[in-house]
């Protein structure tokens, strides 16, 4: 599955390279027209970054939020600093699909373990953030400030056993950076949990990009900048998707 991505701050479709706030891109677009749009095209799944939510969970998008789902024929997912119980119920109560739960999970993995087993393995993506360190990729956490000595593999095979289906996985050195994904790290992926959902993220800057991911049998990839600064159209996208099979 292909999942055209927005970041949204103030209300406002931007763009971060890799994760930082001084390196924002703003696109002047409507997001609730933008979701239309991407569901009209053939969505099945939109990904929302909440970075106002992920700075200050008081400051969530949440109106905002709740529009474009209602606007949307296809089904959202949200992420951005959810950090509580109740930042998931109140995602998934304004009409999200799924909620996309990072640092929080990995910090205290009970929280990361209840969450999936509350709400059901398909209403949360676990979204890790790694930096390979010496061949391994080590999750980051705090809005990517923060990495951590927990390999990306040991964290998927704990949560797997909460029945864990889908997991955002970002190269942080590739995000925003339109220099291709980290191939070998979703090949490995791919190769180690063939049933798992692993959604690539990061880098995807070329419809050659989306060719290599799907001959690596990665199941979804997320396309954020690409889109937005017109390297390819969904349309486009898709249509290479569907034709690989």
């Amino acid at each position: 599955m292909l999942i055209p991505a927005l970041d949204l701050i103030d209300g406002q479709i931007v763009r971060l390279k890799q994760g930082d706030f001084n390196e924002k891109t703003v696109f002047n677009l409507d997001p609730i027209e933008r979701v239309k749009q991407y569901a009209a095209e053939g969505a099945e799944l939109i990904h929302l970054v909440d970075l106002d939510g992920a700075k200050d969970p008081k400051k969530r998008q949440l109106e905002l939020i709740s529009k474009m789902t209602q606007a949307s024929s296809c089904p959202i997912q949200t992420g951005g600093g959810i950090r509580s119980y109740e930042d998931v119920q109140s995602l998934l109560d304004s009409g999200v699909k799924r909620a996309v739960v990072g640092s929080a999970a990995v910090k205290d993995r009970e929280f990361g373990h209840k969450l999936l087993k509350d709400f059901g393995s398909d209403a949360i993506c676990l979204a890790l953030d790694v930096r390979v360190i010496d061949g391994t990729p080590k999750v980051a956490t705090h809005g990517w400030l923060e990495t951590s000595d927990v390999s990306l593999f040991d964290l998927i095979e704990e949560f797997l056993d909460s029945g864990l289906e889908h997991v955002l996985v970002t190269d942080i050195s590739k995000d925003g950076m339109m220099q291709g994904a980290n191939n070998s790290l979703y090949a490995t992926l791919s190769e180690r949990y063939p049933k798992l959902d692993v959604i690539a993220s990061g880098g995807i800057s070329s419809l050659e990009d989306i060719k290599a991911l799907h001959e690596l049998k990665v199941k979804s990839a997320v396309l954020g900048r690409s889109l937005l600064s017109g390297a390819f159209t969904f349309p486009q996208a898709l249509k290479l998707w569907n034709e690989l099979g």
